[in-house]
């Protein structure tokens, strides 16, 4: 996925050059700072980012208002009507991610689904209200956990936990942040919905064949998850 967001930026940069080139040789002339070109300051990034990225409701979102405030200086639309749909835009687009959820994220959820199903005991929960917690599973075999963080900081540390098997973490931050510590020899997959929050994924791919996967199911509002 990072090498296909870096195909994306490249191909945007591409364009520019060459439709500046065309500027400079009189080809095609334009102007540069039409009115509200600053608005593809956020109009590319979401725009990028809702094509390869994984948090789709918040690029939607940033891509959506970019649109709106390019409506506006273009005098297609008002910018008083522009801050009235802001809100009702936010909302909608929450709603059909809601309403379309399974659908975006079909075999990850389905996979969650089954682990969930398979187990004999519950996940262990923690919750971070107004404040943190350190969770270790040192030397445990790790079958899945139920975090909430609420105004408040969770670690959850499982680089030395024994993960043979498949297993589901479900990550829940309203601001909030959670760090989650893996070992190498496992794989990531997420599905998330975030409203003004993200979850970003640092670990590489494991190199180990037949290794076992951390399914990351997070729910982030103003707050995010970081995976290490």
């Amino acid at each position: 996925m990072k090498k296909f967001n870096n195909v994306l930026w490249g191909i945007a940069l591409v364009a520019v050059g060459v439709l500046l080139a065309m500027k400079v040789l009189g080809v095609l002339p334009f102007d540069i700072f039409f009115d509200g070109w600053w608005t593809l300051f956020l109009i590319v990034p979401f725009g990028i980012d809702l094509i390869s990225g994984k948090d789709k409701t918040a690029s939607a979102i940033g891509f959506g208002i970019g649109i709106l405030l390019l409506l506006a200086c273009q005098d297609i639309l008002s910018f008083k009507l522009i801050w009235k749909l802001i809100l009702p835009f936010v909302i909608v687009v929450v709603g059909i991610r809601l309403i379309f959820k399974d659908f975006f994220d079909k075999k990850t959820t389905s996979a969650i689904a089954k682990i969930n199903a398979q187990r004999k005991d519950e996940n262990k929960e923690y919750t971070a209200l107004f404040s943190g917690q350190n969770l270790r599973f040192d030397g445990e075999v790790f079958t899945g956990v139920k975090f909430t963080s609420i105004f408040g900081g969770i670690k959850c540390d499982l680089r030395n936990a024994i993960i043979t098997e498949d297993a589901v973490i479900e990550a829940t931050c309203v601001f909030g942040g959670a760090d989650i510590l893996l070992p190498m020899d496992v794989n990531v997959k997420i599905v998330s919905d975030c409203v003004f929050g993200g979850i970003t994924n640092k670990k590489p791919e494991s190199s180990v064949a037949n290794a076992a996967t951390v399914f990351v199911k997070a729910s982030c509002i103003f707050g995010g998850v970081d995976i290490k």
